[in-house]
């Protein structure tokens, strides 16, 4: 915690998140942080990336209205928070939390639907968020855990499988940067099944 407060106001994050979504974001910056020193990037971006990735995950409607208006959302978003909650994120983190830095805004941005030709901060910080200690155990997550240390680009692309399916199943839209980015990581990956 106290490595975290050299970098972000921790108390106010604590103050606009539940603690189940702290304890999240605490999870994404352990895996994150680990992830990070493998594939050489910053521990600072790998910190304040993954504790501001979900802060407008806990606003509410009123507050999720007035961002909106602010911020260029597509249509889907803005009838989706649970979309919308990524490109928030990065306007408050840049005007609230003061965050300047264009690849930890990026990684916030795209961490829930990923996008093509990610910088290795933002697939780090989208694969930690799926794989993270806190969601739990499944065969698919033993894999990706033992798998993101060693490719990151596989990693990803299996993530996005998954929840193209997921999606797809259960009759949901799929944003176009999901279906983008997994066609991308998919020609990047010959031979993955």
């Amino acid at each position: 915690k106290s490595y975290i407060k050299k970098y972000i106001n921790i108390e106010k994050l604590e103050n606009n998140l539940t603690q189940k979504r702290y304890e999240h974001s605490l999870g994404v910056a352990k895996t994150a942080f680990f992830l990070g020193e493998i594939y050489n990037v910053s521990s600072k971006k790998i910190i304040v990336a993954s504790m501001l990735h979900d802060c407008a995950k806990d606003i509410n409607n009123e507050e999720f209205l007035k961002y909106s208006n602010k911020i260029k959302l597509s249509k889907l978003e803005k009838e989706n928070k649970q979309l919308a909650h990524a490109k928030i994120g990065a306007y408050i983190a840049k005007k609230i939390y003061n965050i300047t830095d264009n690849n930890i805004l990026a990684a916030i941005s795209f961490h829930t639907t990923a996008r093509p030709n990610m910088s290795t901060l933002e697939k780090i910080i989208y694969i930690s968020d799926f794989i993270e200690e806190g969601r739990g155990e499944s065969k698919l997550l033993r894999k990706l855990r033992k798998l993101a240390p060693k490719d990151l680009d596989t990693t990803l692309f299996f993530i996005l499988k998954s929840s193209l399916k997921f999606l797809e199943k259960n009759k949901r839209v799929i944003d176009s940067n999901t279906q983008k980015a997994y066609d991308y990581y998919s020609h990047r990956k010959e031979g993955i099944k």
